[in-house]
């Protein structure tokens, strides 16, 4: 559909909420008494930062911030602006100053480095603009503290099922700027697919709905849409899923948790989310080696193999016999016995290493390959551990001559651990008694 100029304009820019009554989804922000919707109703807004994934509605409630207060809207993008751009917006807005305000708003705030952002700072603070930025990434990791302090974030959340219905059947019923006028009729299975498929963007659901329209028969009004046209203009499923921001490690971050708190099930979840949403499968192959070390270590070390062994098998054969073996290593992780005894003894290790200085090696540790070595004291007094009984020096001291006696690794009471635990426990008996001269 044109627009009154004659120009094209997306059945999703058409039915941008005009209003707070029109706008669907984010009732946690929008409900009676909520903070947001005071701001908005009272004419006076602040400053904020909308952080949400795509197609939730952070342009249209920038929009709206500055329809209530009566506001010069000026919109930006920080992939294509700069601060050429923000100079002549704050010049824009000290010219209005006195009659309105102005709302600077920026999409995808987060792609402006330090120096960009830092430039019209000064201006949020002292009022000349209100200022509104829109991001789908953590605002903690891409957006300057300074900057931060200033605005107030906001979390968006992805427009659920019941929120897209509505919005759904509001575009196929307005004849002024949805396809009203069409009369579209849309079968149940044609309209669950579409939701589906939306995936809680709003946006998307409109672009989809729009080519499904465009792709059906216009031989007479109450044409349908049935469940074929809506999976030939849906085609492959759609998954939300970045390969660098933080969904991508929200949901590694999950897989781990889930193959630590040994539930096959969700682990399988996530593997398979992962990898609908394009995740490299051997991203996910190496992030297993860490699980099985970090988290079940010595209580089953097969874990670590079958990891190595899933690499192997995706590097040699790719895809689709490549992701099962990967799976097939993720659910024995999931169900094998847990142990960070290991990683806990190698973060302690490490913080020794690094706070106690270059002790020396004690001479009877030291290697004596020459005359001279042997004639200074190198390796006197070491004691072959395979010519004790039981292959076990009980009694000899490893660590340096001047640092206490450590003990990092504590086998848990779990898998193959049980068994390692109570060998250390006698060999430790042994050198009590070595010690103490029994």
């Amino acid at each position: 559909m044109t627009g009154s100029d004659g120009t094209y304009r997306p059945l999703a820019d058409r039915l941008r909420p005009q209003s707070l009554d029109e706008y669907v989804g984010q009732a946690h922000l929008l409900g009676a008494g909520a903070p947001l919707r005071r701001a908005l109703e009272s004419g006076r807004p602040h400053s904020m930062i909308l952080w949400g994934p795509p197609g939730t509605g952070k342009t249209t409630l920038a929009r709206l911030v500055a329809t209530g207060a009566h506001a010069e809207f000026i919109a930006l993008s920080a992939v294509l602006a700069g601060i050429k751009d923000i100079r002549a917006v704050v010049e824009q807005a000290r010219g209005l100053r006195g009659t309105r305000d102005t709302v600077l708003f920026l999409d995808e705030v987060h792609r402006f480095n330090k120096a960009q952002q830092d430039t019209f700072l000064p201006y949020v603070e002292d009022g000349t603009l209100i200022f509104v930025g829109a991001t789908t990434e953590n605002p903690s990791f891409e957006v300057n503290n300074a900057l931060l302090s200033r605005a107030r974030v906001y979390v968006l959340k992805s427009i659920d099922a019941d929120d897209l219905g509505k919005l759904l059947d509001r575009a196929l019923r307005d004849t002024e700027r949805g396809l009203g006028k069409l009369k579209l009729q849309i079968d149940a299975g044609a309209r669950e697919l579409l939701v589906a498929a939306a995936d809680g963007d709003a946006r998307r659901m409109l672009n989809l709905l729009e080519t499904a329209a465009d792709l059906s028969s216009p031989r007479d009004a109450g044409r349908g849409l049935d469940t074929d046209t809506m999976r030939a203009v849906i085609g492959s499923t759609y998954v939300r899923f970045d390969k660098g921001g933080e969904n991508f490690y929200d949901q590694i971050s999950a897989l781990h948790k889930s193959v630590r708190g040994s539930d096959p099930d969700a682990a399988l979840y996530w593997l398979c989310r992962m990898l609908a949403g394009g995740c490299d499968p051997l991203y996910i192959a190496r992030r297993a080696l860490r699980m099985a070390s970090e988290d079940i270590g010595n209580a089953d070390p097969r874990a670590l193999t079958m990891s190595l062994e899933a690499c192997a098998v995706y590097e040699r054969l790719g895809s689709p016999e490549g992701e099962l073996a990967i799976a097939q290593a993720i659910v024995f992780m999931a169900c094998a016995a847990k142990s960070n005894a290991v990683y806990t003894a190698y973060k302690a290790a490490t913080a020794d290493a690094a706070s106690l200085g270059s002790l020396e090696v004690p001479l009877h540790l030291r290697n004596a390959p020459t005359r001279l070595m042997k004639e200074i004291g190198y390796g006197k007094g070491y004691r072959y551990a395979h010519d004790e009984p039981g292959g076990y020096a009980a009694g000899e001291r490893y660590f340096p001559d001047d640092m206490p006696e450590r003990r990092y690794y504590v086998p848990a009471a779990r898998g193959l651990e049980i068994k390692i635990g109570e060998a250390l426990g006698a060999r430790r008996d042994r050198d009590r008694k070595s010690r103490d001269g029994g």
